[in-house]
């Protein structure tokens, strides 16, 4: 007979049936290790449900694979908007019932508690992120860099750049930089001559960028010197800054914010766990609890009725995420429509202008 674990629903606010263990694929680094802490750790002690974290450059790729293959060893994972609805429209994904999730810690129904657009059809956000640029305070003095004009700039300021390698927020940037407003970036880069000008401006520092992956990749430049500025998760550059100690700076403008989704590929091994679990961690104490750990907003509004508190219990997080008023003066919603319609041939351009002399 298969095991089954009831816990009070007064105390934990769910009922978990089926005590088996979950796999999570993630992107490693400081995100991994926050939902490690705010999701995975907690969820298992609530439930006596093991929960095992696994890392990926971008888990969208390797569950397609294993969906595709009738292969699937991860449960639940982490994947980017855009992709969450991509992988949907293939058919890769469970759907979700938001009805299925837990109304807010004020009674809100989760439907009505979580921000706009943060449930869709396959996915549910579990945190506002975004890509902004950063500098490192002591080996650049004098006048600091403040817009992404200034990160194009390599008179004002030398060195090499960091930047994502892959058309996604790398062209919006370059937009932004060459003048275009954020309200007309979508616009502007569906044409084949604002594709045009984003490759143009980009070929403009092309001979000194230096191409990062995996998220972690970004901050290590900058404390190696390899960098004097470079594009980076703002996350993982608060997680050097405010963890470690390094000196590094955020530079809000021109930031490209979006959420990030738990996913369940098709063919989930543990299919009742990995709803258990996505319905925990993106309740309102969940989101919290990774708020604790990384500058990334919560996207139910029940999470942030009070200030949460990173774990050095000092620093409060509201001004350092993404969705600060402060921080939102010039920034950009991620346009996941337009990256579903025109991932591919973005990337095939960029690819091709990328390996081109």
């Amino acid at each position: 007979m298969k095991k089954i674990l009831i816990l009070s629903t007064a105390l934990t606010g769910f009922a978990f049936a089926a005590n088996a263990d979950i796999t999570v694929m993630s992107w490693g680094g400081a995100y991994g290790a926050a939902q490690t802490e705010g999701h995975l750790k907690p969820f298992t002690a609530s439930t006596g449900i093991a929960a095992t974290m696994v890392d990926s450059d971008n888990p969208a790729t390797p569950i397609k694979a294993m969906v595709e293959a009738g292969n699937v060893t991860v449960d639940v994972a982490s994947v980017e908007y855009a992709d969450a609805i991509r992988l949907c429209d293939e058919g890769v994904l469970e759907p979700v019932d938001v009805a299925s999730l837990p109304a807010g810690d004020d009674g809100v129904a989760a439907a009505d508690d979580f921000i706009a657009g943060a449930v869709t059809e396959c996915g549910v956000s579990t945190d506002v992120w975004a890509t902004v640029f950063a500098y490192d305070t002591s080996k650049i003095t004098g006048d600091a860099p403040k817009t992404a004009a200034d990160f194009f700039d390599l008179t004002k300021f030398p060195g090499k750049r960091g930047l994502h390698k892959g058309a996604k927020a790398v062209l919006e940037f370059a937009l932004m930089a060459d003048g275009v407003a954020p309200a007309d970036v979508y616009k502007t880069l569906s044409t084949p001559e604002g594709v045009d000008k984003a490759f143009a401006k980009l070929d403009t520092i092309k001979a000194d960028v230096v191409w990062w992956e995996a998220g972690s990749q970004a901050p290590q430049l900058l404390a190696d010197g390899e960098v004097a500025m470079t594009t980076a998760y703002n996350g993982r550059i608060f997680n050097a800054a405010v963890a470690e100690g390094k000196p590094f700076q955020i530079v809000w403008d021109s930031q490209v914010f979006e959420n990030e989704m738990y996913v369940i590929p098709k063919g989930a091994p543990n299919m009742e766990q990995a709803k258990q679990f996505v319905a925990y961690a993106t309740s309102t104490q969940g989101e919290r609890q990774q708020a604790q750990h990384i500058s990334y907003g919560p996207a139910r509004k029940s999470s942030m009725a009070e200030p949460i508190i990173y774990v050095d219990g000092k620093t409060e997080m509201g001004p350092n995420v993404p969705t600060a008023a402060a921080n939102m003066a010039t920034a950009l919603g991620s346009d996941f429509q337009f990256w579903v319609d025109h991932d591919a041939e973005l990337n095939d351009r960029f690819n091709a202008w990328l390996a081109a002399n």
